[in-house]
């Protein structure tokens, strides 16, 4: 069974009648010669591994390794204790997670690259958050990162993950089509419901740049992955209503491949555009956090 392309996936499931877990794990177990239990084995510990990065995270307080970031999860983590979101504990729970994992990144901590180091607060804030808040079992938590993970192997067929490849659409858009998609099945959607919350992610991140700040994976990639935690769960809120996405998923992925052909290689991870160019940008760059930094921020 070769699966490339979610019409496919769409296909085999009607043609045979298995759920999607199912042959996310068909697929793996093709691609990798390994058993079921073997597979699992791997597939839990990447879950503890990302569990122990949103732990650890949410424990620590220190400056991340380009020195522009590690104390904001701290600081959301006390507004919540003061003011708790109107959205809810979940909200809560995937910005912090979020904010938590992807600044034990930035420290150069342990993470799960889910499809990449610089999104990895994305499926796990919204997979653990929901697993917590549902108290889903292990197995159903094993099953949703299978699904996650066939996800962003039909993307990487054709658009391969990576800021430098088609910028931050490719990166925390896959992250965030992933989140949406394993969220969905979680939730007990159907494979239409599951593929449209995929598009719906996707499709609404088109254009997104890779223009890191001194090069460092911290600004705007830190804050970005709540953002687009939040996005993958608008997604799911809408495909569950069975609102549909009017472009095919294939057809959103095509759409994204192209724009990142024309995105100017500028904007895709080299710091040369956007953002890491920017007055206050180019200061930093400059004088490396010097106690010059501040006097020319404030000139």
């Amino acid at each position: 069974m070769d699966i490339k392309t979610f019409q496919q996936l769409k296909e085999t499931i009607n043609k045979t009648n298995k759920t999607i877990d199912a042959i996310a794990l068909e697929l793996e177990q093709n691609s990798s010669a390994l058993s079921i239990e073997e597979l699992k084995k791997i597939i839990k510990n990447t879950l503890i591994a990302m569990k122990e990065a949103i732990k650890t995270g949410l424990e620590t307080k220190s400056e991340t390794n380009g020195k522009m970031g590690g104390f904001d999860c701290a600081k959301q983590v006390e507004f919540y204790k003061k003011h708790p979101s109107v959205f809810g504990k979940l909200f809560e729970k995937i910005i912090c997670y979020a904010l938590a994992t992807s600044e034990q990144n930035a420290r150069m901590g342990r993470i799960a690259a889910c499809p990449t180091a610089g999104a990895c607060g994305i499926v796990p804030s919204v997979l653990i958050s929901a697993f917590e808040e549902f108290q889903i079992d292990e197995e159903k938590q094993i099953n949703s990162l299978l699904v996650a993970g066939l996800i962003g192997k039909i993307i990487a067929y054709k658009v391969k993950p990576a800021g430098a490849t088609a910028g931050c659409q490719a990166e925390c858009g896959t992250a965030s089509a992933m989140a949406a998609g394993a969220m969905a099945y979680m939730l007990d959607c159907n494979i239409d419901q599951i593929l449209n919350a995929t598009a719906l992610a996707i499709k609404n991140i088109l254009g997104l740049t890779c223009d890191p700040v001194r090069g460092f994976v911290e600004v705007p990639c830190i804050k970005r992955n709540p953002f687009l935690a939040i996005h993958a769960i608008v997604a799911v809120e809408l495909a569950s209503a069975k609102i549909e996405s009017v472009i095919p998923v294939d057809e959103v992925i095509d759409a994204m491949e192209q724009t990142g052909a024309l995105m100017s290689a500028d904007l895709k991870e080299n710091s040369k555009a956007g953002l890491a160019k920017t007055k206050t940008a180019i200061i930093m760059e400059k004088s490396c956090f010097t106690k010059k930094y501040y006097s020319e921020l404030n000139d």
